[in-house]
């Protein structure tokens, strides 16, 4: 053997150590800093001398409407009704739970904390994520984090293929540490953020959360912890799913739509008479093909709808002509709905009158007021519900639950 071939075994050998020896430190430095993020908080005298540092958040399995008298049956199912269809003026079923898992003030790594706010008061804003953001009541929520501070783009990178095969809504915050609050993480955002939370939405309108997308959560999390070098703490998953399952049942009873038709008698209804009558009126076409009136803050009070095309367009309407349009209103989106009902049953009932139409419902029987008014107390008693769970009708909560 010649003294090269020696030389290049000796180096091969080193080289094989080298690496050996980077692992192991590695893997030390990986252990030293989950042991610094998941070690047993100390105590804090600001929140803990009021004995609340125990336990995961308390249950509240709320209570279920009554029956709606005259309204039709609940849909078996949500996912039928997430194509809202044409509808009569009646109640249609268009289809708190116990928290995850309690945010606690844990202790932080080293060097991250923050000498404008005492320890405790600082760990009090970071476990106090604002419910409008994410709530235990409609989010399974894991709490990440990280040894240093990260951009929220690379953040949302992570694991960003895997996540986006999920059947349900994400939302991502980040606590913003110049301003001691909670925000959302933009997709492009630079700023920097060490405690995050992620929220994956329990039910929307297609149904529950299935265990197969939250097994895909649960290791895209964990590895996205990994890949950060930071540490994740994750609420239970059966517990998580039952909370889903009886979550999308009172979904199920209070997802109701009221529409009310105005048809035509002989003559049609042209698209520039009800683009006039419609914007007199305070609606605006929107992306969707309908009229919508909104509220001061742009918020969706109910819609104007063409029962023979797919929707009013800019171009299309001059030219435009149906024989039936609907007014809807989403019962579970809207706040004050019995108002806004008012609202929109005195606005078909101009329109009918102005295109010397008819009000009627689905089965062409004329809309009376009298036919009106057991809705009304219907949609009051669901709003009521609705609030009893938690969950006000209009809210950011319903705004997603019902999307």
């Amino acid at each position: 053997m010649t003294d090269l071939q020696m030389g290049l075994i000796g180096l091969g050998g080193i080289a094989v150590a080298g690496v050996l020896a980077y692992n192991k430190w590695q893997e030390h430095k990986h252990r030293k800093l989950a042991e610094q993020l998941l070690d047993v908080r100390q105590a804090d005298v600001l929140l803990d001398e009021k004995g609340s540092a125990s336990g995961a958040a308390e249950s509240r399995t709320g209570s279920s409407t009554g029956d709606g008298g005259d309204s039709p049956a609940a849909a078996s199912g949500r996912t039928a009704r997430a194509v809202p269809e044409r509808v009569e003026p009646l109640l249609r079923h268009a289809g708190d739970a116990p928290g995850m898992a309690a945010d606690s003030d844990d202790a932080l790594p080293e060097g991250s904390a923050d000498g404008s706010l005492p320890g405790g008061e600082r760990r009090a804003r970071i476990a106090a994520a604002p419910l409008c953001l994410l709530s235990p009541a409609i989010d399974y929520i894991a709490a990440i984090e990280l040894s240093e501070p990260i951009a929220a783009y690379q953040i949302r990178d992570a694991q960003r293929v895997v996540l986006a095969r999920l059947g349900k809504p994400l939302h991502w915050i980040g606590f913003n540490d110049a301003s001691h609050t909670w925000e959302p993480l933009a997709e492009d955002g630079d700023g920097a953020y060490q405690h995050i939370r992620v929220g994956l939405q329990l039910v929307d309108r297609k149904g529950p959360l299935r265990d197969a997308d939250l097994s895909v959560f649960h290791v895209a999390i964990q590895d996205l912890a990994t890949e950060l070098m930071g540490a994740v703490e994750l609420p239970l998953r059966e517990p998580a799913l039952q909370v889903a399952a009886q979550l999308d049942e009172f979904c199920a009873g209070v997802d109701i739509q009221i529409g009310l038709n105005v048809v035509s008698q002989g003559q049609v209804f042209a698209g520039t008479k009800l683009r006039s009558l419609a914007e007199s009126a305070g609606l605006v076409l929107d992306a969707e093909g309908r009229f919508v009136r909104c509220d001061e803050e742009g918020r969706l009070l109910y819609a104007l709808l063409n029962q023979e095309a797919p929707g009013f367009t800019a171009e299309s309407i001059r030219t435009l002509t149906t024989h039936a349009i609907t007014f809807l209103l989403d019962v579970p989106r809207v706040a004050n709905g019995d108002r806004v009902l008012g609202q929109m049953v005195e606005q078909a009932r101009r329109f009918a009158e102005s295109l010397h139409g008819q009000l009627v419902d689905d089965n062409r029987r004329p809309v009376s007021e009298s036919s009106i008014e057991p809705i009304r107390r219907q949609v009051v008693q669901y709003q009521l519900a609705m609030a009893h769970r938690q969950l006000p009708a209009g809210g950011p909560l319903a705004q997603r639950l019902f999307s």
